[in-house]
């Protein structure tokens, strides 16, 4: 049984423990309020564009000689999967549910036949994937050093997976992210950028007729790169949203868990230390009566 010295150390340590918890909690709830705003200003930009191209895709009359990022390679042989992840911890499952999401198509890729690469971005994604998938990972990014994640940051990785498109390192490229809810509920989504998607959404306006100038090839060539771009930028801002809520989600159970540990070790506190004074006065009792 513990020393009464020994639980009031304990009892000292964890309330510390849950000062540092109740702070955490409370800059992630400061930070999520940004960061969600942002995640919501930049679904419908993102939509919008995605329609866009949708409604060029139906106006092209020659899909031969329709932009790769298009329409691919028209091979399924190789496929590039872009882990999205936190650079910090002490968030809750959040890395941990897209990393199980990434590794289930892993498998399947695998088990198909498929090559598979992997670009991770964030380092705490790396150090899940790497045990298992380390010599499939082709590169790794971080913006540890970022307070907050930029659009340059989302373009110099469609830039680089642009560049491995065009040297045919891979046939497809798919996003694995948290798409961001609710404080409590982050849902990890696989999306695929390349070849573009070119699947209705709710908000699809690709029905009305539009007239391009100058032609739909020649915008999609300009607009397609930009597109991969925007939608990782999306992808980043709805992690950032998700991992703060995730945290402050994680932080709020850890006070509390916390709290009830300290009531806890007080009321074993307590009992060892009465039980301490009545084993005295049992002593001093019976010492006077032998007397």
């Amino acid at each position: 049984m513990p020393s009464l010295d020994d639980l009031k150390k304990r009892i000292k340590s964890v309330k510390s423990t849950q000062k540092i918890t109740k702070a955490m909690k409370m800059v992630a709830a400061a930070k999520l309020r940004k960061a969600q705003e942002n995640a919501e200003k930049g679904r419908p930009y993102s939509q919008k564009m995605q329609n866009i191209i949708l409604n060029l895709t139906k106006s092209i009359n020659d899909p031969q000689n329709a932009p790769k990022l298009l329409v691919g390679t028209g091979e399924d042989k190789k496929y590039l999967c872009v882990v999205l992840t936190a650079d910090r911890g002490l968030c809750g499952g959040f890395n941990s549910n897209i990393c199980k999401l990434a590794k289930n198509n892993f498998k399947k890729f695998l088990s198909d036949g498929k090559e598979l690469k992997i670009i991770t971005v964030g380092s705490k994604g790396l150090d899940q994937i790497k045990r298992e998938y380390g010599k499939k990972v082709i590169k790794k990014f971080s913006f540890k050093d970022k307070k907050q994640i930029s659009f340059n940051e989302a373009n110099i990785i469609g830039q680089e997976i642009i560049s491995l498109f065009n040297q045919k390192e891979f046939d497809k490229c798919i996003l694995f992210y948290n798409n961001f809810k609710n404080v409590i509920t982050q849902i990890p989504q696989a999306q695929q950028i390349i070849p573009a998607e070119t699947k209705k959404s709710k908000e699809d306006d690709s029905s009305f007729s539009y007239e391009f100038e100058p032609e739909e090839d020649e915008i999609l060539e300009d607009l397609l790169p930009k597109n991969i771009s925007t939608q990782i930028f999306k992808a980043l801002l709805e992690n950032a949203a998700s991992e703060q809520g995730s945290r402050m989600t994680a932080m709020d159970n850890a006070t509390r868990n916390a709290g009830d540990l300290v009531d806890k070790l007080t009321i074993n506190y307590n009992r060892s230390r009465q039980a301490s004074i009545t084993k005295e006065l049992i002593e001093i009792i019976s010492g006077a009566e032998s007397l």
